[in-house]
């Protein structure tokens, strides 16, 4: 397995749209790095580069410290696609072992590699039948099984789990991530870069997930920091189920107090958050709160919004409730238990936000501004 490393790549096509600024990423040998952001932010076509299938404008890319910008055929890599590519005349044994055969192997190594292989994966069973005799499980499976026969550097998953429906891409998740770990356990650590469109594969899979938008990187950190800690306004609305509440309100600064002002109400600062905003002049911000840091609050506890709940999505252990507070509508996750859907509409509620969760962005560039240290990076460069 390979270190790889993207130093400064940009795309530029030729009617002068260009795809991506000058990116940075470090990917460590035997990392898992999934790659997300909206359609249109150029992870595929980042992928795309790194496997030479794209050609850079401008920039690096290195591949266990080679620099293989001209090198398209020689990368050690092994991509697995959308649409799984499975030859469809060849029967999967051979799928798996076409590409030890075009180096020139011999029979029996190949007889070996496919038979751990397939043990590997489960899929057995499956040796003998053509790509179309498959269900979109088996033919993932194989897909992933003849770029792990490979043994090569770097694997690269192109949104491998979007065609498969959604309970099968949940067992799909894990069955990736648990492969992952055994190449690991085994003395084969996979380097992998994986795109995709969906947070909670990202989230859930990813040791590093890297969040791009427009050709830019926006932040690189493991789930739970982009989660607790995100750099802008952008990654704290993309990241995360629900996205998080961001609303624009007033930090002020009086009589030696602070508090944060939205239409008639207010929310006073309290010791954590206070410490973390100490150098933040007073002035129009952007407050984010996640639905999970608000709570249902009783009587008319200090500290709290009201509000009127216009709707409920009831998901079984948990509601989803939409909270009409000063014209704005803030989604509240809260247990089922905890809400009676006989108020809906018809009274006001009050919620009570976690004073340590809640952040500040500023309402121009998006930063972060209530991180106490230096999380937000700089375009991909600071990991």
């Amino acid at each position: 397995m390979a270190v790889l490393e993207l130093r400064n790549v940009e795309k530029t096509y030729g009617n002068a749209f260009k795809a991506v600024h000058g990116i940075n990423l470090t990917v460590e040998e035997g990392e898992f790095m999934a790659l997300v952001g909206p359609s249109g932010c150029a992870k595929s076509t980042t992928l795309r580069m790194i496997a030479g299938l794209e050609t850079i404008t401008a920039g690096e890319i290195r591949i266990g410290g080679r620099v293989v910008n001209v090198v398209p055929g020689k990368r050690g890599i092994a991509m697995v696609f959308q649409n799984y590519a499975l030859y469809p005349h060849m029967k999967v044994f051979n799928n798996l072992a076409f590409g030890l055969k075009l180096a020139r192997r011999p029979k029996t190594e190949i007889g070996k590699s496919v038979a751990q292989t397939s043990e590997l994966l489960e899929i057995e069973q499956l040796l003998d039948r053509l790509p179309k005799q498959l269900s979109g499980g088996q033919a993932q499976r194989v897909a992933v099984g003849r770029a792990i026969i490979k043994q090569p550097e770097l694997f690269l998953f192109d949104e491998p789990l979007s065609n498969l429906d959604a309970k099968l891409r949940a067992a799909m998740r894990v069955r990736l991530i648990d492969l992952h770990r055994q190449l690991k356990a085994a003395g084969r650590p996979a380097t992998v870069v994986y795109v995709t469109h969906d947070q909670t594969e990202a989230m859930t899979m990813g040791d590093r997930i890297c969040v791009m938008k427009d050709g830019l990187i926006m932040q690189v950190a493991d789930p739970v920091t982009l989660y607790e800690r995100p750099a802008n306004a952008f990654v704290a609305g993309f990241i995360g189920s629900p996205e998080m509440n961001l609303i624009e309100a007033t930090l002020t600064a009086d009589n030696g107090g602070r508090e944060i002002r939205f239409g008639g109400q207010s929310l006073p600062v309290g010791p954590g958050l206070a410490n973390r905003i100490a150098d933040v002049p007073a002035g129009t911000y952007t407050l984010g709160i996640r639905p999970q840091h608000l709570s249902i609050a009783g009587g008319n506890a200090p500290g709290t919004l009201e509000g009127r709940v216009l709707h409920v999505e009831f998901l079984g252990h948990e509601v989803y409730l939409h909270v009409n507070v000063e014209g704005r509508n803030i989604i509240v996750v809260v247990p089922a238990a905890d809400f009676d859907r006989t108020r809906i509409g018809t009274s006001s509620i009050r919620l009570s936000p976690h004073e340590d969760r809640l952040h500040l962005f500023d309402i121009v560039s998006g930063r972060n501004v209530s991180l106490d240290d230096e999380t937000s990076i700089n375009n991909g460069r600071k990991q």
